[in-house]
């Protein structure tokens, strides 16, 4: 049934009460981002740290889940314990059908259990269990038992954290039907810090599909933009991992903590050879007929009884470029190696990788010793990287309890600030020039999908800072409206503003056409008020000066380019986030 409220569920672990509550302003916000800002609006404290019990988690959905291709996508928004500051993370999985099916628009969780708890709700169910017993499983291991402790058929989402959200690792993360992650920013403490060891979503009801023959006849439409035109294949064939060679290429690929933007070693962890190599299998979030998630194999023989253990391991090019070049790992089974510990100890893999790589450089230039890091962390050796991945995770000195808080936090204490690689959170993998590393260190989420500023760098060789700036507010604007919906970005070339149009009004949405640049503004606006409400000051955002050094096939790094696009975003998003009384 189509609604134009939304549907919210609010549990307390503190009263163990659940309520349902209804809202307005679909017209206004859409769903997904807007959704989960609104409702932090209402529920989350301004005045407040990220680890006060009342702060509220929040899953949120859009208007078109369930109804279309790609649309499968849920939104977490939370204070961040990396900045203390909101903002928000993306999971696919089946995480946004189940909340479809338990007919949900948002969830929103809020207090601090006693004692460790998994959650499991849905339409007709809302129940905790104790699992104190769980301290110190790992994510795989937590998801064994949760599918046997709550049992479901496929619209079954199950949503847990490792070792790293437990013991408040700044970039935990929050692993979701195992192969999917909000990932960046650490939901994964904002789920530790109420203990909260997992969510299980039951999409234990159904929902009506529009009648008549427009909305099949569109589906069927989008579906074959997705299938059968060349628009997906990239990520259906060999994922974005085939951006290793031609970024390696534009001398674009940071590698051994981006001392190098390329290396001829590049090749030995391709997309092609992790293909060659270690591919197992393709997998896809529900909903989507794409296939991007590449899931590769790791196999290691036990000395004692001459057995071999298969392990199934997740990845694409943000894993590859942190835990492989980054660290001069050139052999893909280790890079898959170290990203199953990640994957078990539930840490955000690009943080963890770029950590680790500030961390082996400190050690070789001095500013820190083995004291500090346990093991002598050297480029190339997935053994240590695995044992730091652990101790990052469950912390044995000090050194460690402050590189889980993150790289510059950690830089800033014991030296080395001048190469860790931090735009706002641990650098994503592209070195292409001043646009992006401003776009990133500044943007709302610290991440290089907030705007396509690697994208600017590629097609742009003129110094244009207005026009530089310009794409980066309108880009993002573009993204916000895709995440209020809340869909795939990787079907943002299918879904543009005059077919989210026609889908809208095919589901009995159609009060919305027109309105899509509206309302991603009026988003847009709304998550940086939050975030300039809980102190952030983009004018105060370093880059550090690694990034000043590198040299892309343009050339050198401008500094002087980088720094009037710094000043110049810094006063664009000053205004985008300025109180409502001021945009008369």
């Amino acid at each position: 049934m189509i609604r134009d409220h939304f549907r919210v569920m609010v549990v307390n672990l503190t009263t163990d009460k659940t309520t349902i509550i209804e809202r307005s302003g679909r017209s206004e916000v859409l769903g997904g981002s807007g959704l989960a800002g609104r409702l932090f609006e209402e529920f989350g404290l301004m005045d407040r740290d990220w680890d006060d019990p009342e702060q509220p988690v929040i899953f949120a959905i859009g208007p078109l889940t369930g109804y279309y291709p790609l649309m499968s996508k849920t939104v977490c928004a939370f204070r961040s314990p990396y900045h203390n500051e909101y903002t928000e993370s993306y999971a696919g999985g089946k995480s946004a059908l189940s909340l479809r099916f338990a007919d949900l628009d948002a969830l929103i969780i809020v207090g601090k259990a006693k004692r460790l708890t998994a959650l499991c709700v849905g339409s007709r169910r809302v129940e905790t269990r104790d699992v104190e017993y769980m301290r110190g499983f790992d994510a795989l291991h937590t998801g064994r038992v949760l599918r046997k402790m709550f049992p479901g058929s496929g619209r079954r989402s199950i949503m847990r954290i490792g070792p790293a959200g437990e013991n408040l690792a700044a970039y935990a993360c929050i692993n979701v039907d195992t192969y999917r992650h909000f990932g960046r920013m650490g939901g994964g403490t904002a789920m530790g810090v109420k203990n909260l060891k997992a969510i299980c979503i039951l999409g234990d009801r159904g929902f009506t599909l529009p009648e008549g023959k427009a909305y099949p006849k569109l589906y069927k439409h989008i579906f074959e933009q997705l299938t059968t035109t060349e628009m997906m294949a990239k990520y259906h064939g060999l994922g974005t991992a085939v951006n290793i060679n031609p970024l390696n290429a534009l001398k674009s690929l940071p590698w051994k903590n981006m001392q190098q933007t390329s290396s001829p070693d590049a090749d030995k962890i391709s997309g092609e050879r992790f293909a060659d190599d270690t591919l197992l299998r393709n997998a896809a979030c529900a909903g989507c007929p794409v296939g991007c998630i590449h899931v590769g194999f790791v196999r290691e023989q036990f000395q004692t009884n001459n057995q071999y253990l298969y392990r199934q391991v997740g990845y694409d090019y943000e894993p590859i470029f942190s835990c492989g070049g980054m660290l001069e790992v050139t052999d893909t089974g280790e890079v898959l190696r170290i990203l199953d510990v990640i994957e078990k100890e539930g840490l955000d893999n690009m943080s963890t990788g770029v950590a680790m790589a500030w961390a082996t450089e400190a050690l070789e230039k001095g500013v820190i010793s083995e004291k500090e890091t346990v093991v002598k962390l050297t480029w190339g050796d997935a053994e240590t990287y695995m044992q730091a991945v652990e101790h990052i995770s469950r912390p044995p000195n000090d050194f460690y309890k402050l590189l889980a808080q993150g790289t510059l936090k950690c830089a800033e204490h014991y030296g080395g600030e001048d190469f860790a690689c931090v735009l706002g959170q641990e650098m994503a993998g592209y070195a292409t020039g001043e646009v992006f590393f401003v776009s990133e260190a500044l943007g709302f989420r610290h991440t290089h999908l907030d705007s396509g500023g690697y994208s600017w760098d590629q097609k742009h060789e003129e110094q244009d800072v207005d026009g530089a700036l310009d794409f980066l507010i309108d880009d993002a604007r573009g993204r916000i409206v895709i995440n209020c919906m809340i869909g795939c970005l990787f079907s943002r070339g299918v879904y543009k503003d005059d077919l989210m149009d026609e889908a809208l009004d095919a589901v009995g949405y159609g009060s919305l056409s027109g309105k899509m640049e509206e309302i991603g503004e009026r988003v847009q606006k709304l998550r940086w008020r939050l975030r300039l409400g809980m102190g952030y000051d983009p004018h105060k955002i370093k880059i550090p000066k690694r990034y000043t050094e590198i040299t892309t096939w343009k050339g050198p790094l401008d500094t002087e380019y980088l720094e009037a696009l710094r000043t110049g975003y810094a006063s664009r998003i000053m205004a985008l986030g300025a109180p409502l009384e001021d945009e008369e």
